[in-house]
């Protein structure tokens, strides 16, 4: 599933393409995502120009003149910029077309994405309750440790918990709770503020030097396939159990906390 930086990338790969466009038509070729694609988006959309593009959680928000668009991409979509008369493969769900005679293509195999229309109130329930961005000012080790007070969850479902952060995915939580020497399955509430502070840093850390290296797939979503590529070749614990810790040298480790694949060191991590 694309995590914040993934989203993030794609935010910013559409947006210089996208932004003081007009939108000519909508197509929907399948409606039928995650939830109903809205039956009047094409009457919502034609003729409005996007005047910007964002992104809160993994939520892409392209505002128009006249309301606001929300896409999820779910756990296999993809946005591209194309050639209008591009013709669209099996999976290329929706195309907003636009007055340069590009398209912008929505492209889901899974169809778990979805698209919103939430007007110019840009209020919509699923925003609803939302912690603060991970990258933001308000995400501060004070923060985290206040919210954890009382709290016998373990520290990696807490920090995954959008209403307490947004965006902290599986695999970001799983490198910076080793970057921060916490072991995962520690009760949140009983960890100190000193190591949230150090926890804080390393989120912004993983995802900002993640975004970074997103920054050079940009130009993909020029005739690419819309998908960038996620942080693999920096990863220090996620998807390397049996694997020698690259601090220690202890053999990395593989637990399941909620359905998930945690991976720690058991050495470095406490």
């Amino acid at each position: 599933m694309p995590e914040l930086p993934e989203v993030e990338t794609t935010c910013r790969g559409i947006a210089p393409h996208v932004l003081h466009r007009k939108v000519t038509k909508v197509v929907v070729r399948e409606p039928r995502l995650r939830w109903p694609v809205p039956e009047r988006l094409h009457q919502l959309l034609a003729g409005s120009r996007f005047i910007s593009v964002s992104r809160r959680a993994k939520y892409l928000l392209l505002e128009t003149d006249h309301g606001t668009l929300m896409v999820h991409l779910g756990m296999s979509g993809s946005l591209r910029i194309l050639p209008a008369t591009t013709p669209p493969m099996f999976h290329d769900h929706i195309d907003i077309l636009l007055d340069d005679g590009r398209c912008l293509r929505y492209h889901d195999p899974r169809r778990f994405g979805s698209f919103h229309w939430l007007g110019a109130s840009r209020l919509h329930p699923l925003l609803d309750h939302l912690g603060p961005e991970p990258l933001s000012e308000d995400f501060t080790g004070k923060y985290l440790y206040g919210r954890s007070r009382g709290r016998r969850i373990p520290v990696k479902q807490f920090v995954m918990d959008g209403k307490i952060i947004v965006g902290v995915g599986n695999i970001y939580a799983n490198e910076a709770l080793f970057m921060s020497g916490i072991h995962p399955i520690r009760a949140a509430g009983r960890i100190g503020q000193a190591r949230y502070e150090a926890l804080v840093d390393a989120i912004k850390t993983v995802l900002g030097d993640a975004i970074a290296q997103g920054g050079t797939t940009l130009r993909d979503f020029v005739g690419g396939d819309g998908a960038p590529g996620y942080f693999a070749q920096q990863l220090r614990v996620y998807g390397r159990e049996g694997q020698p810790c690259r601090i220690c040298q202890q053999v990395l480790k593989e637990i399941r906390q909620g359905g998930r694949s945690t991976v720690l060191c058991t050495r470095c991590q406490r």
